[in-house]
């Protein structure tokens, strides 16, 4: 239902600064600011009352339908991940290979694959014990090594599915999820890169060591060599890091596969079932049995069950936002102010892959939660771009990636690497994490703009 341009314009415009208002001044949860937004911005921009309704709904289930299962099967397996131990397997495994004076390198990595299917923060906090070991141990200042670690962690939470953020976020603007996650892996190597480099620099500007009960902070005279450091670790009773690795490789391999039969556009009875074991759903799935018949034997079943119903607590919040992200999107839709404010746009020379960044940047500023960011910009934009010349999969990347700016006071993140840090002056958590999210945002942009020129 198409009504006039100007006026689904200001619908939107006061739909989102209510949004903002909801969620930074009141008690409602961006859920229900989502919901409120999309009835506010659907009535003001001139909807019939029963087509607002019909738009949330629709929204709401289609996007759900494309992304709550695989949600709720990823927050199992990073459940299971964390409490058997194999995230920190796959820590020490990539120390083990990388070696000393490489450490910044190996916990970047650690993060960067074990964000995947865990999310940011419970990862963090399972991994400080393992920094201020490698700390201890290596003479290295613990805040190098913990913003590396970070670094790695946060661009795959925030650009690669299933984490529920970047996997929402390919909901709305129905892309491929095989080549969500490629180009999400792609991109987010050069900006793992840039927080590294800076974490290296940031380690000699803060130098800050954990005692042995670490609690306290000081500079040990001869730190442990890295044999005996890793020694250490050996003579844990962790799983393999073959059992560790191999749930989240498998599920990746499978929705690569589904994506290059696809796009071969061959057909057969084997093609047919490699493109089932490809969805995601079934792929994340397998994933997750993986794990579970083989990371959790020492669990009884009631445990193991116990552990996975954890995950999917943590889960609830998530999936509501990102259903209501898609209900703002299908508003925005059916009102036709997608369709107008691209048709302004295209008059001028911005490019439009830009608009979804600039909408979660924006955002990410000014309520903090990466993931409402990313999905309110999907929502907003995606509706706006459809129809138009630029690629889907950079859109939504797009999205994701301005999500990452100036974490501070509003981000749960802030305060979670900051105290696991040890760092308490206002000055130094701005340099221990605003920056470096700042710096990766930054990089984030020019490959974006890259990438957009070639594709």
């Amino acid at each position: 239902m198409n009504v006039a341009g100007p006026q689904m314009i200001i619908g939107l415009v006061i739909g989102i600064f209510l949004l903002i208002l909801l969620v930074l001044k009141t008690k409602t949860h961006p859920f229900m600011a989502l919901i409120i937004t999309s009835t506010v911005t659907g009535l003001i921009g001139g909807m019939a009352p029963t087509k607002v309704v019909e738009a949330i709904t629709g929204g709401f289930g289609e996007t759900l339908a494309a992304s709550g299962i695989v949600i709720g099967f990823g927050v199992m397996l990073g459940r299971i991940l964390e409490v058997s131990g194999a995230s920190e397997r796959l820590a020490y495994t990539f120390i083990r290979w990388l070696g000393k004076h490489r450490e910044e390198w190996a916990m970047a990595a650690t993060g960067y694959v074990i964000s995947i299917p865990v999310f940011v923060d419970a990862a963090f906090v399972i991994l400080t014990s393992l920094v201020k070991s490698i700390s201890r141990s290596t003479g290295k200042s613990v805040i190098s090594i913990g913003v590396a670690l970070a670094a790695g962690l946060v661009v795959t939470h925030s650009l690669v599915p299933p984490t529920p953020g970047p996997l929402g976020v390919a909901g709305i603007f129905k892309v491929d999820l095989g080549q969500m996650i490629l180009w999400g892996l792609l991109l987010g190597l050069p900006i793992v890169v840039s927080g590294v480099i800076y974490a290296k620099w940031l380690g000699k500007k803060i130098y800050q060591v954990p005692d042995e009960s670490g609690t306290e902070w000081e500079r040990p005279e001869k730190p442990l060599e890295m044999a005996e450091y890793v020694q250490m670790q050996e003579d844990k009773n962790l799983p393999s890091t073959f059992k560790s690795i191999m749930p989240i490789i498998l599920p990746i391999i499978l929705i690569f596969l589904n994506t290059l039969v696809s796009a071969l556009n061959v057909e057969g009875a084997v093609v047919e079932y490699i493109q089932l074991l490809g969805s995601p759903i079934i792929a994340i799935a397998l994933g997750l049995i993986l794990a579970v018949y083989t990371l959790t034997i020492d669990l009884s079943n009631s445990e193991a069950v116990h552990r996975m119903e954890e995950g999917i607590k943590d889960s609830g919040a998530i999936l509501l936002v990102v259903g209501g992200g898609g209900a703002l999107g299908q508003v925005v839709t059916a009102s036709g102010a997608g369709d107008y404010i691209a048709n302004t746009l295209a008059s001028t020379a911005i490019p439009l892959v830009l608009l979804p960044f600039v909408i979660a940047s924006i955002i990410r500023i000014i309520q903090g939660n990466g993931t409402v960011a990313m999905i309110t910009a999907a929502a907003i934009s995606a509706p706006i771009l459809s129809g138009s010349d630029v690629n889907m999969v950079l859109a939504a990347l797009a999205a994701c990636s301005g999500s990452l700016v100036f974490s501070y006071f509003n981000d749960s993140l802030f305060w979670v690497v900051n105290r696991m840090l040890g760092i308490k002056e206002v000055k130094e958590q701005l340099l221990v994490w605003s920056v470096p999210t700042t710096i990766m945002w930054s990089v984030s942009l020019v490959f974006l703009l890259f990438a957009n020129m070639i594709v």
